[in-house]
């Protein structure tokens, strides 16, 4: 009866540690680059000031909430360079890109912000320009912070810049896991404080615990 006593009290223990270390994950809420390989986007792996697309290079944009690279979510919609630069003939000295900006849902928005509807656009431009200049000429106004971080396209948000979020380690809010700013403050606010599954977690952990010494002097 002990045995089981104890393996019932680790049963418990185990999913309550194990939650206690998902509270602590986070994301950061950012717009993503990305560019087009054949039929899938890939994370880029340089910024789009040191980006330099060649003639019919497909780029992308997503405005979401992820812990890193590799859950961020991707752009959404058409990427089809054909498609997207149909009506921008090509010119001798230039070059076209086209970009696809998806401004995410409203589950990675600020509070209080609603997102655009995504769109394309294809840029035309000099044949050494970046890929901060093509989005720049089709998705003003643009906004940095002070390390040239890309915080708005668009004017989307308005404000903030790469800010933290929680997420309850679910990942990226894409899948409709990510919080809005209140409920990340509420939780900051009482940071300290377990979570009714903690407590719940905690109030078996005592119960079986109790059982067993009650168990083990009885034996004696």
């Amino acid at each position: 009866m002990t045995r089981r006593l104890t393996v019932l009290f680790l049963a418990a223990l185990l999913p309550l540690l194990a939650g206690a270390g998902q509270a602590q994950a986070a994301g950061y809420r950012y717009w993503s680059f990305w560019e087009r390989d054949g039929s899938a986007w890939t994370y880029a792996t340089v910024g789009p000031s040191m980006s330099r697309p060649a003639d019919g290079d497909v780029l992308g944009f997503r405005f979401s909430v992820s812990e890193d690279s590799g859950d961020a979510a991707k752009p959404r919609g058409t990427a089809d360079f054909d498609t997207i630069c149909a009506k921008t003939p090509a010119e001798d000295g230039t070059k076209r890109v086209a970009l696809v900006i998806d401004f995410g849902t409203p589950a990675d928005a600020p509070s209080g912000a609603k997102p655009p509807a995504g769109r394309t656009a294809c840029a035309q431009m000099a044949q050494d320009a970046t890929t901060a200049e093509a989005l720049a000429s089709v998705a003003e106004p643009l906004r940095y912070d002070s390390n040239a971080l890309l915080c708005a396209i668009a004017g989307y948000p308005a404000k903030g810049c790469g800010e933290q979020v929680a997420t309850g380690g679910k990942g990226s809010a894409s899948t409709g896991a990510a919080e809005t700013d209140e409920e990340a403050s509420a939780q900051d606010d009482g940071g300290s404080g377990p979570s009714v599954g903690l407590l719940a977690g905690a109030a078996v952990v005592v119960v079986l615990g109790a059982a067993a010494v009650w168990q083990v002097r009885r034996r004696a």
